[in-house]
């Protein structure tokens, strides 16, 4: 499937997953296009937002506004855990999240476990502005199904981050009740979990499942967000579990090397706007 359409010659490419919305980028240059067993991998630079990783023809990340979305979901869990000694994160191929756990000095382990090879590859390679080429040693690179994965693995891990893409193909399982659950006996006893829970304008459906399921399986839920101008609605949604309290204390003192995060932005993302408060609740 041709992705990037030429318009009066100039490269576009529309986003069209929506039924109802779409969304176009004018685009400089293809750096990189393969398809790989699992999906078509597309490196392209464009003029807003700069270099972009597009699965099949949906933009995943850019190096504008990707960081936003990895220290999010990585900064927020792994400062709210008391002692992240061994980390997983299912997906992230674009190495974003892990290049954010890597700030932390006392996590001795991180285990990427990403379906598709061609993916790291890719973003090492072409997009380094989001996974700055990241090297290292702690960093595991695990090429599987991320849901068989974590069914062999119980009591291991002290963080799970779960860097999905949307709920549709290959990763639509990741969004499903039975893969949290695996998810909550491979973490430890004071483990925690964070995942995307897409956007409260677009997917609120996806939202009120994700809380529900999270919900269902750990003690202690909350509902967080951020802005990310990418993807469709700009308000994106994360929902992290704790199997003991959380102490939000923690994040007064966070002062990691960011470009988006800090003490306020980790302090004030839990507050929700009232229609989110609301449904949540319903």
């Amino acid at each position: 499937m041709n992705y990037i359409k030429e318009q009066n010659g100039k490269l576009w490419l529309t986003e069209d997953e929506r039924e109802n919305l779409k969304i176009s980028y004018r685009i400089k240059e293809i750096i990189y296009s393969e398809r790989s067993p699992f999906q078509h991998v597309m490196i392209l630079d464009s003029y807003d937002f700069g270099r972009m990783l597009v699965l099949d023809g949906v933009v995943q990340t850019t190096s504008i506004d990707g960081h936003i979305y990895n220290e999010m979901i990585a900064h927020v869990p792994l400062s709210l855990h008391p002692s992240p000694k061994k980390v997983l994160i299912i997906g992230g191929g674009d190495c974003g999240a892990a290049r954010e756990v890597a700030k932390y000095e006392e996590v001795e382990e991180i285990h990427l476990v990403e379906i598709d090879e061609l993916v790291v590859r890719a973003c090492k390679e072409h997009l380094p502005e989001v996974s700055g080429n990241l090297s290292d040693p702690r960093v595991q690179y695990i090429y599987k199904d991320g849901v068989q994965f974590v069914k062999d693995r119980v009591n291991t891990y002290d963080v799970i981050i779960i860097d999905s893409s949307d709920p549709i193909g290959p990763a639509q399982v990741l969004f499903e009740y039975d893969f949290y659950k695996s998810v909550h006996e491979a973490l430890k006893e004071d483990g925690m979990m964070v995942c995307q829970s897409q956007s409260p304008i677009f997917h609120m459906d996806v939202l009120k499942q994700t809380y529900a399921n999270i919900r269902h399986l750990f003690p202690h839920v909350h509902v967080y967000t951020a802005t990310v101008p990418t993807y469709p609605g700009g308000l994106w949604s994360f929902t992290l579990g704790g199997k003991q309290p959380i102490s939000f204390e923690r994040l007064n003192t966070f002062s990691k090397q960011t470009k988006y995060a800090n003490a306020d932005v980790l302090n004030q993302c839990f507050h929700l706007p009232q229609f989110m408060k609301e449904h949540l609740q319903s």
